[in-house]
């Protein structure tokens, strides 16, 4: 029987890196783009961000909780330049972009139709960013259809790969006439891939983030989660509905905390998997996934990524120091600091920074720490044991002048 769905969306997060000294450039250009618009976050507004994050970790990501209705008037008065240069001495800086709501007419073409809902670029001032766009499935209730959509979208970018090799999928918005316009607006808005290869980022693939809620009718007190335990596993490795596509028989990270919804966790990104046998599934965990669970997963995303990049700068002499003052700077403000007391959030920040292995790339690069530590402190005391040798070569030959001076 056809797994249907009673509602769904899902993120797709595209990573790119933005040079450190052209970081204030960057974000004066979407200053001035008039579609681009600062998301301001409100205490009121955005109560459950405010009171999932604690304090260290909100004003990381959301220093403007911190703004009074007197900045951001001022704010909104200053020059582009000035406002892109206040932005950029924040850690975290968020802009949503304004999509046209005006939706084309559908093609006689059997397919996927889908809509962009929502589009935002959020911009760290280390350089590291990420484009997030909201979609979901038009006039289609089969979860085989989010299936086989999550499965081809995250690949659009990939040079010389055709979208309707496996399904045809069809863009509904204004924004972007077809999926050609829509990677050329993610490469406008990216930038060159050079800085994000340094890292070994995967420029081809979208990283995926997606909730679904199925009718209970197959999941419920009657019905045992095991009889689609099969469809969870698809969804958590972002495979097709058919059995076309192999792939490593490799449990994703699991979890649950409540009846009838299960995470699912993988590299290549986190799903959520619900029935509306409880009514918590359609109505505040949807609104949870993409907040406060959608930036636990950015945050830990930024955490890999700028270990990565510390890395690069080891291995380069000239930003090595640099890098030894970053890494300091990181442990102390990012990595040894609890994100949150929720206990969802905490199981679930512990798990998706064991899949990304963000313990293992961080104790690679404190080895590194330490070693180019001991060397400089070697380096640091030969120097001044060479200092204190010419010293006293020096006070030694004033004295034997002194001496044969007295006769």
């Amino acid at each position: 029987m056809e797994l249907k769905m009673k509602y769904h969306y899902t993120y797709f997060i595209y990573p790119f890196v933005v040079k450190e000294n052209k970081y204030q450039k960057y974000l004066l250009s979407l200053i001035r783009n008039p579609r681009f618009s600062l998301r301001i976050f409100e205490k009121q507004k955005d109560i459950t961000l405010y009171q999932y994050f604690l304090p260290k970790m909100s004003q990381f990501l959301f220093s403007s909780f911190s703004f009074t209705k007197d900045k951001l008037d001022k704010l909104k008065d200053l020059p582009k330049d000035t406002v892109s240069a206040i932005l950029a001495k924040y850690p975290c800086t968020i802009f949503e972009y304004d999509l046209k709501r005006d939706v084309q007419g559908k093609t006689d073409e059997g397919g996927i139709f889908f809509k962009i809902q929502k589009l935002q670029i959020i911009c760290f001032n280390s350089g590291i960013c990420f484009l997030c766009m909201k979609t979901n499935i038009e006039d289609s209730d089969n979860f085989s259809d989010l299936l086989n959509f999550n499965y081809k979208f995250r690949d659009i970018k990939q040079k010389g790969k055709r979208l309707n090799s496996y399904d045809k999928i069809h863009l509904q918005t204004d924004s972007f006439d077809d999926i050609s316009n829509l990677n050329n607006f993610i490469e406008e808005f990216t930038g060159s891939p050079v800085e994000a290869m340094k890292l070994d980022i995967d420029m081809d693939r979208f990283l995926t983030y997606s909730y679904v809620c199925i009718d209970s009718q197959n999941w419920d007190a009657q019905n045992d989660f095991e009889k689609i335990s099969y469809q969870f596993v698809k969804f958590t490795n972002f495979l097709p509905a058919d059995n076309s596509v192999e792939y490593e028989e490799k449990e994703p990270i699991s979890f649950t905390k409540w009846k009838y919804a299960k995470f699912g966790i993988s590299k290549q990104g986190v799903v959520l998997f619900t029935s509306d046998a409880s009514m918590n599934n359609y109505t505040v965990l949807p609104n949870d996934f993409e907040t406060v669970y959608l930036y636990t997963y950015i945050l830990n995303l930024y955490k890999k990524l700028y270990l990565k990049k510390l890395e690069y700068d080891f291995q380069n002499i000239s930003k090595a120091k640099n890098a030894r003052k970053k890494f300091v700077d990181f442990t102390k403000n990012l990595w040894i600091q609890e994100i949150t007391e929720d206990e969802v959030g905490s199981v679930l920040n512990y798990n998706i920074s064991k899949i990304l292995q963000i313990n293992k790339v961080y104790q690679k690069i404190k080895n590194q720490y330490d070693i180019l530590y001991k060397e400089y402190h070697v380096e640091s005391n030969t120097k001044m044991l060479m200092v204190f040798s010419v010293i006293l070569i020096v006070l030694l030959i004033f004295n034997i002048l002194n001496y044969f001076a007295m006769f």
